[in-house]
């Protein structure tokens, strides 16, 4: 009896465990209980921004002095990237503005070339006129008496550096866009490029304008810039000198002053004091010498102002 109620309770403990069998175990198909995995969206794609259609002209446009010792202000053809007047490269404004001139010896064409993004290019062919430059023939030789003494020499080649400096020099100023003014008021005592021959050999030619305004009489800036030479002591030839850069590789000495009224670095606007003329240096008589350059040529400030 014993032994039939040990076996019963022994077979009950057996159910009761097969009972508590965790369904997995047991055989149950638990694949439908995962969860999905998400699906990963794309990345959008972006819209590509359409490539701004070039402004400006078709070919280049410009307008000015087209002829020896003189200049012209212009634009690119639209799309421009670089622009040259034959090997001097243009610096060109966002809107392809520029300004190019014309040397005193300058050849009877010249060739603007335009390289545009795509890498084509597109040029224009300019006739320069020549000049009558005014022509003295002396019967004397070049040089009597030998050349600059070596005291000279070292005393000169620091001027020379300074003044390459100064001439050399890229402000970002735009007085370049202006009507130019006169620098000052008087009688046109000698004129750009006049040029002694001497035996048959040439001589430098007169690289500015002289003005005789009379000693003391103010000389202003003919167009907007900064001062990027202003002598604190006369130099050998130009006596008291000052430099304005205009921008665009085009710049202006004053030479010979008897007062400079601006400093190094000073931002001038056009019609502003610069100095007195003078007659320092190496002169006959009191005199404003103005020259004008753009990059190495030299030019003829009688092209730049109105006439009077």
């Amino acid at each position: 009896m014993r032994s039939a109620v040990a076996a019963g309770a022994l077979l009950g403990a057996a159910l009761l465990t097969v009972a508590c069998i965790p369904s997995a175990e047991a055989g149950e198909d638990v694949q439908a209980a995962r969860v999905p995995a998400p699906v990963a969206t794309p990345a959008p794609v972006p819209t590509p921004t359409p490539t701004p259609t070039p402004t400006g002209p078709a070919q280049f446009t410009y307008a000015g002095e087209t002829e020896q010792g003189g200049w012209i202000r212009g634009q690119a053809p639209a799309g421009a990237v670089s622009a040259m007047l034959g090997d001097v490269p243009l610096d060109l404004d966002p809107e392809g503005y520029f300004f190019a001139a014309f040397d005193r010896d300058a050849g009877p064409e010249a060739t603007l070339t335009a390289t545009l993004a795509d890498g084509t290019t597109k040029s224009a062919t300019i006739t320069v006129r020549p000049r009558a430059w005014q022509l003295e023939h002396i019967n004397a030789p070049l040089r009597p008496g030998g050349g600059s003494s070596e005291a000279f020499k070292r005393r000169r080649q620091p001027e020379l550096d300074a003044i390459w400096d100064a001439r050399t020099a890229d402000s970002p100023v735009d007085g370049w866009r202006e009507s130019f003014i006169w620098p000052a008021q008087g009688r046109i005592s000698g004129k750009f490029g006049a040029q002694r021959i001497y035996q048959g050999e040439p001589g430098s030619y007169h690289s500015g304008l002289d003005i005789a305004g009379g000693a003391g009489a103010p000389v202003v800036a003919p167009a907007s810039g900064k001062v990027t030479l202003a002598t604190t002591r006369p130099f050998s030839l130009e006596g008291n000198l000052v430099i304005v850069d205009h921008g665009d590789g085009l710049n202006s000495a004053f030479l010979h002053l008897s007062r400079i009224d601006v400093t190094e670095g000073q931002m001038v606007k056009q019609g502003d004091p610069i100095g007195l003329i003078g007659q320092t240096g190496r002169v006959t008589g009191p005199h404003l010498h103005w020259s004008i350059k753009w990059h190495l040529a030299r030019l003829d400030p009688l092209l730049f102002v109105p006439p009077r």
